[in-house]
């Protein structure tokens, strides 16, 4: 399985994307430094995954909690920022957003491991 496939899609928000980002493909190993690199930069006392795609991150990285620290909610890939403004309406204003992929700018509450420029999604 590819991590970046060069094919046409449907994302979350219902936009028409020129590729996929599947991270599905990232391995056990992929996920756990991807979480000890969040670990690092950020303190959070609770971890919450966006179903699908943030479930296996928000698992890695509760071995990293805090007691001090906001809630995190964490997910693999965004694009319109709609699955993230979602969960946190469902967790309250109190948390912080991290992403491993950002296909464009995010909302400012939300950081990104990767952030890949606006020149590659057209």
């Amino acid at each position: 399985m590819a991590l970046f496939i060069d094919n046409e899609f449907t994302g979350h928000a219902g936009t028409r994307l020129s590729f996929k980002i599947e991270c599905d493909a990232l391995t056990y190993e992929d996920i756990q430094t991807i979480a000890s690199i969040i670990a690092r930069n950020h303190t959070f006392s609770r971890v919450c995954g966006v179903p699908r795609g943030g479930l296996r991150l928000a698992e890695a990285l509760q071995k990293h909690l805090s007691p001090d620290g906001l809630t995190r909610i964490v997910d693999d890939v965004l694009t319109s920022g709609m699955s993230m403004e979602e969960a946190r309406k469902e967790h309250g204003e109190e948390t912080l957003g991290v992403v491993v992929f950002a296909r464009g700018p995010c909302p400012e509450w939300v950081r990104p491991v990767f952030q890949l420029s606006e020149w590659a999604n057209s």
